[in-house]
C-alpha cells in the first residue's frame, strides 16, 4: 500500500496519493481549478494554461492537470498572480474566438464563455483578431458542424478521435497563430474517414463543433395540418433528457419525455424500442441460422462472428477500415431505419393514412444517426424512412422552446400500435444490452428455457471495460437446434471505435472464437452517444447505465420474443422473421468505403 504525501494547498494541508495532480488534488479538497483543454475521458494536454497555478519555490506558474503533487509542495490556487495569468489567457483566447455569443448554438452551455463571465472580461485589451481571419464553417455533413472561428484549440476533439475512436479525422495543421484543427487536406467532414459518432461534439468546449440541427424543419412539419408528425424515441434518451431539464444525471424521465412530445403537437408518440425488440427477433433468428448452416450443415461460405448492425457510426467504421469484413454484419437496418420504414407501410395501412403525408422523426442520443437517415439504403418504404433525426439536446432545446415545465409534467403512456417494448429493448441504450437482449431471446428459442443467469441478468457483458467476453453453454437445446448440444456460444462486447479495432483485428487475423458480437461506436455505448447531454464523463455515463438496467428491472415484460405487438405484427404484416416482406423493409447490405 502507498504512502500517501503531504502538500499544502491555499494554506490547507492535505494528504493525497501519490502521482495524483494538483488538479486532482484541489477538486477532491473541495478547490475549484477552471480547465478548457482537460477532459477525463482524455489524456493530459496541458495546451491551454488555464489552470495554472503558483508553486512556492518555482518561477514559473505550473499546469494544475499536468503537475503531480510532491512532497511539501506549497501551492497557491488563487493567487493575484494566478488570477492575472487566467484572466489575460481567456482575453488571448477571446481575442481569437468569435465571440457573438447571442447567436451561437453552444450559447449558455459553452465553457470558455463560462470562464469570461466568471472572470468578468468586460474589456478587450487584445487586439480582435476573429474577423480579421478567414474563418470557414464546414456544413456538408448531415451531422456536424465545424466551425472554425469559434475554436480555441485546445485540441479536446484531437485527442477524442485518436484516443476514444482510433478514427484520426481530425488532427493539428500548421505552426504558430495558423495553427488550426484541420481534417486530411483540409476536406468536408462529410469526406473524410469521419463515423459521425460526434464524440468530437461532445468534448468540445465551444461552438466549434455542434451537430447540425433539424429543429425548425420539425416545427413547421408539426405546423402543417396537410402532415401526420410521427415521432419515436430511443432507449437511451429517457435517461439523458432530464440532464438537459435541470435534473440529476441518470433520472429516468420515460413518462415526463412522452407527455411533453405530446404537448409539442407530435400527432403520434411511439418508441424505437418496438423495433429493437423486433431487431431482436430478426438478428437472433439471423444468428441461429448462421450457426445452424456453419455447424450442422458444414457451410464454409457462411461468416462467423456475426456482428451487430445497429450503432450508425460503427457502422461507417467497418465500411471504410474493415470492407472485407463487411459479411460480418448483420443485414439488420437499426431500430431507428426498422421504425422508418414500418411507420410508412405498417403504421399508414393501419391507421389508413397516405405514407406520402407522414413525416417520421426520430429523437436519438446519436449524432451519427442523422447521417444513417440520409443513406440512399433507407428509402425501402417507398419514401425517405425517417425524415428527420433530432438528438437529446434539440428535444430539450424544443421542449423549452415551447415553455413547457419539464419538471412538472405528468407521466404519460407511448401511444399504442408501435408503442409497446420490453425491458430487453431498454437494454440497447447501454453498451452490451444489444447482446444481452439476443441472448434472453435465443437461449430460450433455442433451449425452451430462461437464459441460466440470476433474474435475466446476464452481468458478464455489462460494465464500462472497453472489451468484454461472455459464453453460454447451451445444453438439451430442442430437437431442432440439437446440433447445437454442448456448444459454448461465445461472445464478445465493445464499446468506443478504439476498441472495436481490437476485436475486428483478431476476427481479421483468424485468432478470435466468437460467435456474434456486439460492438457501440460512443463511449458507454447509446447512453454516451454524440447527441447527449454535455457535458459527459466516467462518472455521469455510469449513472445512466444504472438507470437503464434500472428501468428494464421494472418492466412487465423483458423479453424480446414476448412483446405482443411484435407478435402481432408478425401476424398481420410481416409473416415471419427472415420473410420476404421482412427482408425487404428491415435488412439491408453495406458497401466498402475509401479508407482517405
Amino acid at each position: 500500500m502507498s504512502t500517501k504525501i503531504s502538500v499544502t494547498i491555499n494554506g490547507i494541508q492535505l494528504e493525497v496519493e501519490p502521482g495524483k495532480t494538483i488538479l486532482e488534488a484541489a477538486n477532491e479538497a473541495g478547490m475549484i481549478i477552471p480547465t478548457l483543454c482537460y477532459h477525463k475521458d482524455l489524456c493530459i494536454a496541458g495546451n491551454c494554461r488555464v489552470c495554472v497555478v503558483e508553486v512556492t519555490g518555482q518561477k514559473r506558474l505550473a499546469a494544475a492537470c499536468a503537475t503531480p503533487c510532491e512532497e511539501e509542495m506549497e501551492i497557491l490556487t488563487n493567487s493575484l498572480k494566478v488570477r492575472n495569468s487566467r484572466k489575460h489567457i481567456i482575453e488571448l483566447l477571446l481575442s481569437e474566438h468569435n465571440a457573438d455569443c447571442t447567436k451561437c448554438y453552444k450559447n449558455g452551455n459553452c465553457e470558455l464563455q463560462e470562464l469570461a463571465s466568471e472572470y468578468k472580461i468586460m474589456t478587450q485589451d487584445f487586439l480582435r483578431l476573429a474577423p480579421l481571419k478567414n474563418y470557414t464553417i464546414d456544413q456538408f455533413s448531415p451531422s456536424i458542424i465545424k466551425d472554425d472561428s469559434k475554436c480555441i484549440r485546445c485540441q479536446r476533439c484531437v485527442r477524442t478521435c485518436a484516443e476514444l475512436q482510433g478514427v484520426n479525422a481530425l488532427t493539428v495543421a500548421y505552426k504558430g497563430d495558423e495553427m488550426k484543427i484541420a481534417t486530411f487536406f483540409e476536406k468536408a467532414m462529410n469526406d473524410v474517414v469521419c463515423t459521425n459518432c460526434g464524440q468530437c461534439v461532445n468534448h468540445c468546449p465551444t461552438g466549434a463543433l455542434v451537430e447540425r440541427n433539424y429543429i425548425e424543419e420539425v416545427w413547421d412539419a408539426i405546423a402543417d395540418p396537410d402532415k401526420h408528425v410521427v415521432v419515436q424515441t430511443a432507449p437511451a434518451v429517457r435517461v439523458g433528457l432530464g440532464e438537459e431539464l435541470g435534473l440529476e444525471a441518470g433520472e429516468r424521465v420515460t413518462g415526463r419525455m412522452v407527455s411533453s412530445l405530446k404537448r409539442l403537437g407530435f400527432n403520434s408518440v411511439l418508441d424505437t424500442d418496438f423495433t429493437a425488440d423486433l431487431t431482436i427477433i430478426e438478428e437472433g433468428t439471423e444468428l441461429l441460422h448462421r450457426l445452424k448452416k456453419a455447424l450442422a450443415e458444414e457451410d464454409q461460405s457462411v461468416k462467423l462472428p456475426m456482428a451487430t448492425s445497429c450503432s450508425p457510426g460503427w457502422i461507417k467504421y467497418i465500411e471504410h477500415m474493415y470492407p472485407e469484413l463487411l459479411d460480418n454484419l448483420s443485414s439488420c437496418k437499426s431500430p431507428q431505419q426498422m421504425f422508418g420504414a414500418l411507420a410508412k407501410t405498417y403504421y399508414a395501412k393501419a391507421r389508413k393514412i397516405d405514407p406520402d403525408k407522414i413525416i417520421s422523426v426520430s429523437i436519438m442520443p446519436c449524432t451519427a444517426k442523422k447521417f444513417e437517415a440520409d443513406r440512399p439504403e433507407m428509402h425501402d418504404s417507398g419514401f425517405r424512412d425517417v425524415d428527420y433525426v433530432l438528438t437529446t439536446r434539440e428535444l430539450a432545446i424544443m421542449i423549452k422552446q415551447a415553455g413547457i415545465d419539464f419538471k412538472k409534467l405528468p407521466d404519460a403512456k407511448f401511444d399504442r400500435l408501435m408503442g409497446e417494448s420490453t425491458g430487453a429493448a431498454v437494454l440497447f441504450g447501454a453498451t452490451g444490452g444489444v447482446m444481452e437482449a439476443a441472448l434472453r431471446t435465443a437461449y430460450e428459442l433455442v433451449t425452451g428455457r430462461e437464459v441460466p443467469f440470476e433474474n435475466l441478468d446476464i452481468t458478464p457483458v455489462r460494465g464500462m471495460e472497453g472489451v468484454k467476453e461472455a459464453s453460454v453453454l447451451i445444453e438439451k437445446p430442442l430437437d431442432e437446434w440439437a446440433f447445437l448440444d454442448g456448444i459454448e456460444l461465445k461472445c464478445a462486447v465493445a464499446h468506443g471505435l478504439v476498441n472495436a479495432k481490437k476485436v475486428m483485428d483478431a476476427v481479421k487475423e483468424g485468432t478470435s472464437d466468437y460467435h456474434f458480437i456486439e460492438i457501440m461506436a460512443c463511449p458507454g455505448g447509446c447512453l454516451g452517444g454524440g447527441g447527449q447531454p454535455i457535458p459527459t464523463n466516467p462518472e455521469i455515463r455510469q449513472k445512466r447505465a444504472e438507470a437503464i438496467y434500472a428501468e428494464d428491472g421494472g418492466m412487465p415484460l423483458r423479453k424480446s420474443h414476448e412483446n405482443p405487438e411484435v407478435l402481432k405484427i408478425y401476424q398481420d404484416f410481416l409473416g415471419q422473421p427472415l420473410g420476404e416482406k421482412s427482408h425487404h423493409l428491415l435488412h439491408t447490405k453495406y458497401t466498402g468505403r475509401n479508407r482517405f
